[in-house]
C-alpha cells in the first residue's frame, strides 16, 4: 500500500512539480501522465505529475479551474536552521507567493506551506511558562526567527 497527497491545479501541475523538486536535495519527479486527443484538457498537457520530496509522495493533478487550493491543507516543512527557513521562505513567496502568520505562506500556485523550525516542538513542550513565551513570540512572526524564539524561551 502506498499513500500520497494530491493537489488540484488548473494547468500548472508540471511547472509546480519541477519548481518544488528544485527546492529540496532529496526530491524528484517520478512519473508524468498526459492528456491525449479528445480528452477534456489540451493534448499533451500533464494530467498528473507524481513526485517525492524528502520521502513524502505527492500527486499534482491538472483538472482545470474547478477547485482552488486552500489553507485547510498545507505542506509542513520542519527546518533545522534559520538558513533553511530563509531559503525556502524566499523561494516559495517569490513570483506571487503570499506571506501569512506563524510560518504559513501560500506559494505562487496557491499551495499552502508551513515552514517551521525543528526546535519549535522542544521549545513548546515541558515548561508551560516557557511555551507561553515562545507562543507569544511566534504569534507576532510571519517567517519564523529561531534566535527570537530561543530568546523568548530564555525569558
Amino acid at each position: 500500500m502506498k499513500i500520497s497527497t494530491c493537489f488540484w491545479f488548473d494547468t500548472q501541475a508540471e511547472e509546480a512539480a519541477r519548481f518544488y523538486v528544485s527546492l529540496f536535495a532529496d526530491a524528484r519527479v517520478t512519473e508524468i501522465s498526459r492528456y491525449g486527443p479528445g480528452q477534456p484538457m489540451p493534448d499533451g498537457l500533464a494530467l498528473a505529475v507524481n513526485l517525492e520530496i524528502e520521502g513524502a509522495r505527492f500527486m499534482l493533478l491538472n483538472g482545470g479551474p474547478v477547485f482552488r487550493q486552500s489553507e485547510a491543507a498545507s505542506i509542513c516543512v520542519s527546518c533545522d536552521t534559520q538558513a533553511e527557513i530563509d531559503r525556502l521562505w524566499s523561494a516559495l513567496t517569490a513570483g506571487g507567493g503570499k506571506e501569512s502568520m506563524c510560518g504559513w505562506l501560500k506559494d505562487r500556485y496557491g499551495v499552502s506551506w508551513q515552514i517551521t523550525p525543528a526546535i519549535l516542538g522542544p521549545l513548546m513542550s515541558g515548561d508551560p511558562a516557557r511555551a507561553a513565551r515562545v507562543m507569544g513570540a511566534f504569534m507576532q512572526m510571519r517567517k519564523f526567527d529561531i534566535a527570537a524564539l530561543q530568546a523568548a524561551a530564555r525569558g
